[in-house]
């Protein structure tokens, strides 16, 4: 078997740099004041514009663990080209651009790029100046690619260049693609119970994600702010508190086709049996299909108490068979079918336009999405080898004795 780390074909590092990007803005746009915003491969990687309009480009590299920045660094050079296109293009001096390299690698303790450094308080080596550094080091290369770089470099004043390279920072040995979802777990998801964070950092992400391409495909033209992404994190916060639930199946439909002729499933057929149209079956079928998936998510990620959805159930039963004994009150043996099938369809229509709405019917106070509540119900409807509630006053008999006959 090839080994992949050590594989020349091997595309594993460049692909990491493209996802590296959109999860890296993430985590520095979380950094950074809520009016910051961040544009991506724009300018460069990652364009970041304070309150101000001060434009930071960044451009990101993630390396190899090991990797080592020094004097000829391709990746600071050749970020340095795009900076200088963006220099000219933006009036020079009179430009408000700052630029910066993000990196997973190391600045060598040998190389005068560890000036560009944050911390950085030392002296210059030998008493050169940076400017006189990095014409001395685009010297010494016989590389093509550098010498354009010392020549598109070379067109600036000594002025120009003091206040290009003043521009610069690096940022090195930058979290690495894998470290990024603990660091935002630990720094800004710690309102949320430590249970629920990893939930809550997916779907951040997965929104995260859905903007960034938007943004990369022109459906949208915009910055993405960070106070977007307050608003968001907030709102999937309050999805996890004690008296509420995410709603993460709002408009989903089935993989399958929905056939509300065939279906053989209970409450599809209790449906059929009341003579509910084809458009509400199918709409029942879709509040059955988003309720359980929704419930099956909920069981996955231990949202649910011990015992709850059970509660939540009798419940649901209890108040179905109140209504179901007013609406059939009036009913008797001798009842046609006609007259059977329209109660049943009244016990039904409380359930598919009014129970939604019940705030007593909601599995959690703050669960407001209907299709949960009338999904349930379906739910019930569709228990074997006889159903929890049912809508024709004949169906559970008609049942027992299908099953019998079966037998």
């Amino acid at each position: 078997m090839t080994d992949s780390v050590s594989d020349k074909y091997s595309a594993s590092e460049q692909g990491l740099g493209y996802i590296y990007q959109p999860r890296l803005a993430l985590l520095r746009l979380l950094d950074l004041p809520e009016n910051t915003a961040v544009l991506v491969e724009k300018d460069d990687d990652l364009d970041f514009v304070d309150k101000d309009g001060i434009k930071s480009l960044a451009s990101l590299k993630h390396k190899a663990a090991g990797d080592r920045l020094t004097d000829l660094s391709t990746d600071f050079w050749k970020s340095v080209r795009i900076w200088l296109v963006r220099y000219k293009r933006d009036g020079g001096s009179a430009s408000n651009l700052r630029f910066f390299l993000l990196t997973t690698g190391k600045v060598s303790d040998t190389s005068f790029l560890r000036e560009f450094l944050p911390d950085w308080s030392g002296n210059s080596d030998e008493g050169n100046t940076l400017l006189e550094q990095a014409e001395e080091a685009l010297s010494r290369s016989k590389a093509v690619s550098i010498q354009n770089i010392a020549t598109e470099f070379n067109v600036l004043t000594p002025t120009e260049k003091q206040d290009f390279l003043a521009r610069i920072l690096i940022l090195d040995s930058s979290p690495r693609i894998e470290d990024i979802p603990g660091i935002i777990k630990e720094k800004h998801l710690r309102v949320i119970r430590r249970e629920h964070r990893n939930a809550v950092f997916e779907r951040l992400e997965g929104w995260w994600n859905d903007e960034v391409i938007k943004q990369l495909t022109h459906i949208r033209n915009e910055e993405i702010f960070g106070f977007e992404v307050s608003d968001k994190l907030h709102a999937l916060s309050e999805e996890y508190r004690s008296d509420n639930l995410p709603i993460t199946f709002r408009g989903m439909k089935p993989d399958d086709e929905i056939d509300t002729e065939e279906d053989p499933r209970n409450f599809v057929v209790q449906l059929r049996e009341i003579g509910v149209s084809s458009n509400r079956i199918r709409n029942a079928i879709l509040d059955y299909y988003r309720a359980f998936e929704q419930r099956s998510e909920w069981a996955r990620e231990n949202l649910m108490l011990a015992g709850e959805v059970e509660e939540y159930e009798d419940r649901l039963v209890d108040e179905w068979s109140r209504y179901r004994d007013v609406v059939f009150e009036e009913l008797d043996e001798a009842a046609a079918e006609e007259v059977l099938q329209r109660a049943g369809k009244e016990l039904y229509n409380w359930v598919d336009l009014q129970s939604g709405n019940i705030e007593s019917l909601r599995i959690r106070e703050r669960v407001t999405e209907p299709y949960v509540t009338r999904g349930s119900f379906h739910i019930l409807a569709d228990g074997t080898p006889e159903p929890r509630v049912y809508w024709h006053p004949r169906f559970v008999d008609r049942l027992g004795t299908a099953l019998e006959v079966s037998k």
